[in-house]
């Protein structure tokens, strides 16, 4: 049994989830405070990869970042190659998980009451202070429910991982790459093995992020 492609999943769909957090928090507090021109055409841009289908994205990744991209060529120039290299499944993982997240963490803080930081700012705590005394504990449950689902979907992300990291076995070859080529193969009970594999541990972290949750919630309260 090759457990390379679950542990290499595991990876991207942890890094993804924290990069999808870093930018994907930030950005949904911001959304859920702030008016301005333009924020709907924001919106729509960081929910995009949700409804795009993953080849595009994939195609759109390869344009941007293959060894004529602007980005890529620019990265060639200074000796970094990124298409086909686990680095580049970390970034696919990391776009379509991102509407997740920011979703999450815009209703999270959505729900806070404004009453409360604008208090904390009365009695002359910064912005900062507020964030992270208030704002964060406040919010976290539904940010922890969007960190999961983004891990989740980066576990799970196929169109556009093969097309920029491709499957190159012992190297940028995932979980759901493997199953679909072993299918391909012929190689039935192998890709029955992945599947079950997979689907035990996707539901071992949902079930651990309820329990988490509502732990939480309890401890809160």
């Amino acid at each position: 049994m090759d457990w390379f492609p679950l542990i290499l999943s595991i990876k991207v769909a942890t890094i993804s989830a924290i990069f999808a957090a870093l930018i994907g928090i930030p950005l949904g507090r911001m959304m859920s405070r702030k008016n301005f021109h333009g924020k709907d055409a924001l919106e729509a841009l960081l929910l995009l990869p949700m409804v795009l289908p993953p080849s595009v994205l994939g195609y759109m990744l390869l344009m941007l970042l293959g060894k004529y991209g602007p980005v890529g060529s620019f990265l060639i120039d200074h000796g970094i190659n990124i298409i086909f290299t686990q680095a580049a499944a970390v970034i696919a993982a990391t776009i379509v998980a991102l509407p997740l997240m920011y979703q999450n963490a815009k209703g999270a803080f959505s729900q806070i009451d404004t009453n409360l930081e604008s208090a904390a700012r009365t009695l002359g705590a910064s912005e900062i202070r507020v964030f992270g005394t208030i704002s964060l504990p406040l919010a976290f449950p539904g940010l922890m429910a969007g960190f999961v689902l983004a891990f989740t979907r980066g576990l799970g992300e196929f169109g556009a991982t093969m097309m920029v990291a491709g499957n190159i076995p012992g190297r940028t070859q995932t979980i759901p790459l493997a199953i679909y080529f072993a299918v391909d193969a012929g190689k039935s009970s192998y890709a029955a093995k992945l599947v079950l594999i997979v689907t035990v541990f996707s539901f071992l972290v949902i079930l651990w992020s309820n329990w988490w949750v509502r732990r939480y919630n309890i401890k809160g309260r």
